[in-house]
């Protein structure tokens, strides 16, 4: 029962706090995550009132399933903008930038936070600098697709912006398991390779054909159905079941077989939408049932955040460093890359921007860093920090950068009218029935 009230609890914070924050404009993601934390174990659960809040860290852990499906659906929308249509004309852009951009955060990263390890040998070794500049490649797509969703976002900058967020998850993966192998020899002082380069390909590779046989399964089990409804039930059904594929994991001799679920729902969605014709329109309705899906997952990712980070001043200098270079990386990287491509200014000056928000992808390279023993609790706590901001902030950053580039419009006067005329028939109806 506490564990239902809890969500309930969290899904009515989570909208609330969207009015209340409404005179902010800010976007509804950070509405959600500030939601998340005045209900999570430091705010209200901290009380210790069951139903009320998440009262402990395990009681937000509980719901991690909830999340996975989220990142499933997230993961679904984001292939389905992998039309070849459309990549015909953005294709070579979003590779080039993808790589790029992830690359030049690394980089950036590694070479500050080498320069404190050599400043301060005792606060941060070399293997947790290199680790952290490759954790620095990860993007949010959540955070970024509901701000694309809620502001109906639309134009080059867009177009261009989720083919390039989800390429960010194969690039990191590559980046992250070539460096981590790299931090574990200095630690050490035995090299790996197949950790280093043989397991990560593996991953992708398994990922994509994982993906793309669902995605063909998903298409030729369409064409049973005559109804949306049912259609849509089993497109459900076939997120749920691909998400929950994407967790096994084997080993065949010293190779290790596993699956990003990131990378196999994209590539779900990229084989449906280009295979079934129904595709938009089913997408369109799926979009409807989500919704309060997504609103718990941020909710709960908002009661994640560990406020206790900001007690230790290493911690936060170090977090500074990091979030400073990896925006400046993200930024002159997609800036540089753009131009090399050609695109639009206002893609150039605005795409950087819009690549800031970091969250579960660099949290799962997080709990793998803890391979690392007491140094990877360190590079754990660190990236909770960077993520807490960027959660915050990223959003409203994302949204500027769309709103600047032209690609979200204000509503126009019809729309307006609209909407007051509902208002007034809703208040004049209330008044009726009052009296």
């Amino acid at each position: 029962m506490h564990t239902l009230l809890s969500i309930a609890v969290a899904v009515l914070a989570g909208l609330m706090m969207t009015r209340v924050l409404k005179p902010l404009k800010l976007p509804d993601v950070t509405a959600y995550l500030i939601a998340g934390v005045i209900v999570g174990p430091f705010c209200l659960g901290a009380l210790g009132v069951k139903g009320l809040g998440f009262n402990t860290s395990e009681d937000v852990a509980a719901l991690s399933l909830i999340s996975e499906i989220a990142l499933g659906f997230i993961a679904f929308s984001i292939g389905n903008e992998f039309r070849l249509s459309d990549l015909k004309h953005t294709g070579k852009q979003a590779a080039v930038i993808g790589v790029l951009q992830a690359l030049a955060a690394t980089v950036l990263v590694d070479i500050a936070l080498l320069i404190v390890h050599k400043i301060m040998p005792d606060k941060l070794t070399a293997a947790q600098a290199i680790t952290l500049g490759a954790i620095a490649t990860a993007t949010a797509p959540a955070a970024t697709l509901m701000v694309v969703r809620q502001y109906k976002a639309k134009g080059p900058l867009t177009s261009l912006l989720l083919p390039v967020v989800a390429l960010d998850d194969a690039v990191g993966l590559i980046v992250f398991a070539v460096s981590f192998g790299i931090a574990r020899t200095l630690s050490s002082g035995v090299v790996d390779i197949i950790s280093i380069l043989v397991n990560p390909l593996v991953e992708i590779v398994a990922s994509l054909a994982l993906g793309a046989v669902m995605g063909w399964l998903l298409t030729q089990l369409e064409k049973l159905f005559n109804s949306n409804t049912n259609r849509l039930s089993l497109t459900i059904g076939f997120v749920i079941i691909t998400a929950a594929l994407s967790m096994l994991e084997f080993h065949v001799g010293p190779v290790s077989i596993g699956f990003s679920s990131l990378l196999v729902c994209m590539m779900l969605g990229t084989v449906f939408c280009n295979l079934c014709p129904l595709s938009e329109d089913l997408m369109e309705k799926s979009d409807r049932w989500t919704a309060p899906l997504f609103t718990l997952f941020f909710v709960i990712s908002g009661a994640e955040l560990e406020l206790s980070v900001f007690a230790d001043l290493a911690i936060v200098g170090i977090g500074v460093v990091y979030i400073i270079f990896r925006s400046i990386g993200k930024y002159t990287g997609a800036l540089g890359s753009a131009k090399l491509t050609k695109c639009s200014p206002s893609v150039c000056k605005y795409l950087g921007i819009t690549l800031l928000p970091q969250a579960g992808v660099a949290l799962g390279m997080a709990v793998t860093a803890r391979q690392l023993g007491p140094e990877g609790d360190l590079i754990r706590n660190i990236v909770l920090f960077s993520v807490l901001v960027y959660e915050l902030v990223g959003p409203m950053f994302t949204k500027w950068a769309l709103t600047k580039a032209g690609d979200i419009q204000p509503p126009s006067d019809d729309v307006k009218n609209r909407r007051q005329r509902k208002l007034a028939n809703v208040l004049h109806l209330g008044s009726i029935l009052h009296f």
